[in-house]
């Protein structure tokens, strides 16, 4: 049977009467094109008239796309658009008020399921600052996790603490073959391997955790598991006693009540147990006293909630022989790596040390000149671009140090894991051992 023939016209040509008739809905999508001139227009019009689009989610703001992004360059106009619409925070702030005042709770955008990876800090953020939070909400989607979970007293957890527990990467067991490897390799070499892990928030000051919130159960058994085997199979370094110890010592919890990182206090702390463990009674004579100001800065969680919060935290002087303060406070950018020797002196460690880390690690960043006389710091996150120089870096020195914050590495995120980087490293080492 032969098909009918198409009509040699547009079928809103056609007489209305014909069946294959479609109008051409010509109001409704006049109406729709200049909604879409309007939505991509208004920021290049505001951006001339001197408004400036502000950073509200803890992350940069989206670049324009360029012919260089293929179709990409369609895709990503929207989130560009979106991005540098300059009353979008006002947006935000006055969405979350009418949600928290007429029906009590926070606005939806809260619990996100999706945007960028959350996984590895971009360690260029000055120390002022704090570093850069690792807040941001991961590509994968999570329908029902929260990005924030807001506690009692004010007190704020960042969702991927949770998510990282109940949706990782990769299964645990592999994740602890892959540092094992690391392990094994570096200390092949003739290197000495540390590994550190600060604890989450959630983990450290539960007790102003909502009682309920999703994943809840699934975290707290799967917490439970990670710290077990993370100590026992791969050798991390635990620090929950310590730190608990120096909280009752102190106070007050060493983790900011609005952030999702710890205090100065928190990772001091972490700079002396990795020198004791490296150098057994290196610390003993040690003086440690606070700064005379408060360091001030922006909380990064708030961000998340359309809101805006500060962090307040004292710094401290370290005196590693009694006599001068060792510490070293400017802006750190770790994605290259940065050197700092001293003049050795009783207190401190002398041989060549790499200390690879993120945010945490960044915010140790102005301690460990005062605990190791040649210190060169670098982010992990760097081995994804250039695993070459991580190599490289690690090869230049004797004691090699790897910090992975618990939701990283539960989360089985960072790119040091990858096996592309484990054989980078093991050819580098091979090639320049220690004898």
């Amino acid at each position: 049977m032969d098909s009918p023939e198409l009509p040699a016209v547009h079928e809103a040509w056609l007489p209305r009467e014909h069946s294959l008739h479609r109008p051409r809905h010509g109001g409704k999508q006049t109406l729709a094109l200049v909604c879409a001139l309007v939505f991509f227009a208004a920021p290049t019009v505001m951006w001339i008239g001197g408004m400036r689009a502000t950073e509200i989610e803890n992350r940069k703001l989206a670049d324009f796309p360029t012919p260089a992004d293929g179709w990409g360059m369609v895709t990503g106009l929207p989130a560009w658009a979106t991005d540098h619409l300059v009353f979008r925070s006002g947006a935000v702030h006055a969405v979350d008020w009418v949600s928290r005042t007429f029906f009590g709770e926070s606005a939806t955008f809260d619990r996100g399921t999706t945007g960028p990876l959350p996984s590895e800090p971009e360690p260029q953020a000055p120390i002022v600052d704090d570093g850069p939070g690792s807040t941001e909400w991961p590509d994968q989607q999570y329908p029902g996790y929260l990005r924030v979970l807001e506690g009692n007293e004010g007190w704020l957890y960042f969702g991927y603490d949770v998510v990282a527990k109940c949706e990782p990467a990769q299964p645990l067991v592999d994740t602890i073959r892959q540092l094992n490897l690391i392990r094994d390799v570096v200390e092949r070499s003739g290197r000495e391997f540390v590994l550190v892990v600060p604890p989450d928030k959630s983990t450290m000051v539960p007790q102003f955790l909502p009682g309920d919130y999703p994943g809840k159960d699934c975290a707290d058994t799967e917490s439970e598991q990670f710290w077990r085997e993370v100590t026992l199979l791969a050798g991390a370094m635990d620090l929950r006693p310590l730190l608990r110890t120096a909280a009752d010592r102190r106070g007050h919890p060493l983790y900011y009540r609005e952030d999702s990182h710890w205090t100065h206090d928190g990772a001091l702390e972490m700079v002396r147990a990795l020198a004791e463990r490296v150098e057994p009674g290196v610390t003993r004579d040690w003086q440690v006293t606070p700064n005379a100001d408060k360091l001030v800065f922006p909380a990064d969680l708030p961000a998340l909630l359309g809101r805006t919060g500060e962090n307040i935290s004292a710094t401290y002087q370290v005196r590693p022989d009694g006599g001068a303060d060792r510490t070293e406070f400017r802006a750190w950018d770790l994605r290259k790596p940065i050197r700092t020797t001293e003049m050795p002196t009783n207190g401190m460690i002398t041989r060549p040390t790499v200390v690879l880390g993120d945010s945490f690690g960044l915010g140790a960043a102005p301690y460990l000149p005062a605990a190791f006389s040649d210190v060169t710091q670098l982010s992990y996150s760097t081995a994804r671009p250039d695993p070459g120089l991580v190599a490289r870096t690690v090869a230049d020195h004797e004691v090699v140090v790897l910090e992975i914050v618990e939701r990283n590495l539960a989360g089985g995120i960072p790119s040091l894991l990858d096996q592309a980087f484990v054989d980078t490293l093991t050819a580098e080492l091979a090639k320049r051992p220690i004898r």
